[in-house]
């Protein structure tokens, strides 16, 4: 097996820092995640919803450590695509399906960030059940995004930087002022939907923390990426899981569970309401205007490479492997944002919550278990990353559990798409 070392001529393409893969990895997690995924955490959680969160960040945190262990040891775009790969040399169908797995994982995604911000759009300009003005305002932000990842990894990172800081600014500020009429008694009592609604609402908000894996397809054009990699990757948990806390608190503080519920993706803005008004609704919608834009220009940018990577090992089609004059893979550019587009415009994305928290708890789990086999070479301890796979176990087998008990169709559909992604998979793993 020929694993590709890292491409010619990239010491002179060193061009994202700290600031860059703090943007790249809270961008890729703060995007329609907490906007979608609130009201579906208070409906299982209840009134301990930002424990849910906690758990979602906890496992964050231990998948974080193998991918920043391998990123470190096999530095690649292709992310846990080559982690699998190192670990499982005679087993090429192991990584080919996962790599298959996370581009479909993140086309589900971008699909969800597009839906999110043509629906936050059209709200804003006041056309909140005009569906073609959806659909437009969903299709011009992945083609705008596609541009700008077209021109090069500098011009993508630094836009990521603005947006990033402008709507972590918008939600803080938010959270500062929903603290101050926050009423404790809202959360009485705490555990009003069982210990063990937390665990499973952390399950399947796991989607919500996608995206901090993004920064690994960067390891190439980042700068010291002993020191930087590692301050990207937990920065950007912790940063996103203070964020998703706060919001969590300061929805259930200053809302009725079941209005939060009855929200259902507008659940944030609902809680604006009483905090700031009129003025507090415009927050929000700004914020999940530029929340889902950097998400969006952050999957791509990241998942373009992957694919490029996964095309070059002859596990995708090789002309996704092209890049531009810039080093940029534009073929697999344009392809991800064509993709992504045709689920956005469909608007029938119910699953996709689900079906991105189960492929990203799988992906991380694997990459877990090849961070325990290459130990010796990653440096990393043992026993840690036995904890984390553990804990990614369990917080798998919950997940199936609620499926199959509260939503049977979905995990039927679930599995039909892990079928589909495995058609391709198994003829690339063949070739």
């Amino acid at each position: 097996m020929a694993v590709r070392v890292p491409r010619k001529g990239m010491e002179g393409k060193k061009v994202l820092g700290l600031p860059e893969l703090l943007a790249i990895g809270v961008g890729g997690m703060i995007g329609g995640g907490i906007f979608s995924m609130l009201g579906l955490a208070v409906s299982i959680a209840g009134h301990a919803a930002p424990l849910a969160f906690l758990i979602g960040s906890l496992v964050a945190f231990f998948a974080g450590y193998s991918y920043m262990k391998l990123a470190l040891a096999f530095p690649s775009d292709g992310g846990s695509y080559i982690y699998l790969r190192r670990a499982f040399p005679a087993r090429e169908q192991i990584s080919t399906l996962t790599g298959w797995t996370v581009v479909i994982g993140y086309i589900g995604t971008l699909g969800l960030y597009a839906f999110t911000f043509g629906a936050y759009g059209a709200a804003l300009l006041g056309g909140a059940n005009n569906m073609a003005l959806r659909m437009a305002l969903s299709a011009a932000v992945l083609l705008f995004f596609m541009f700008v990842n077209l021109r090069s990894a500098k011009t993508s990172g630094h836009t990521e930087d603005l947006i990033v800081l402008a709507k972590v600014l918008l939600l803080a500020v938010f959270a500062v002022a929903g603290l101050q009429t926050v009423e404790p008694a809202r959360f009485l009592p705490l555990f009003n939907k069982g210990v063990a609604s937390i665990f499973m609402a952390g399950a399947i908000i796991f989607v919500a923390f996608e995206g901090f894996q993004l920064i690994n397809n960067a390891v190439q054009e980042t700068r010291n990426p002993e020191k930087n990699i590692p301050r990207g990757i937990f920065g950007s948990i912790a940063i996103t899981s203070s964020i998703y806390i706060l919001l969590a608190i300061v929805a259930i503080g200053n809302l009725p569970e079941e209005r939060i519920i009855a929200a259902e993706e507008y659940a944030l803005a609902e809680a604006a309401r009483p905090v700031l008004g009129n003025a507090g609704l415009l927050m929000v919608g700004v914020a999940a205007l530029l929340s889902t834009s950097s998400a969006i220009n952050a999957t791509v940018f990241g998942a373009a490479r992957l694919m490029a990577e996964m095309a070059g090992n002859g596990h995708m089609p090789a002309a996704l492997a092209q890049r531009n004059a810039e080093d940029v893979p534009w073929l697999a550019v344009v392809a991800m944002t064509m993709l992504g587009m045709s689920l956005a415009l469909l608007g029938g994305l119910e699953i996709i919550a689900s079906f991105s928290s189960m492929t990203f708890l799988l992906v991380s789990l694997a990459v877990s278990v090849a961070n325990w086999r290459l130990k010796e070479q990653t440096g990393s301890s043992g026993a840690f990353v036995i904890v984390g796979i553990a804990l990614m176990g369990i917080t798998i087998s919950l997940l199936l559990w609620h499926l199959g008990t509260e939503e049977p169709k979905v995990l039927a559909q679930l599995a039909g798409i892990y079928l589909l992604a495995g058609l391709p998979a198994w003829f690339y793993s063949r070739r």
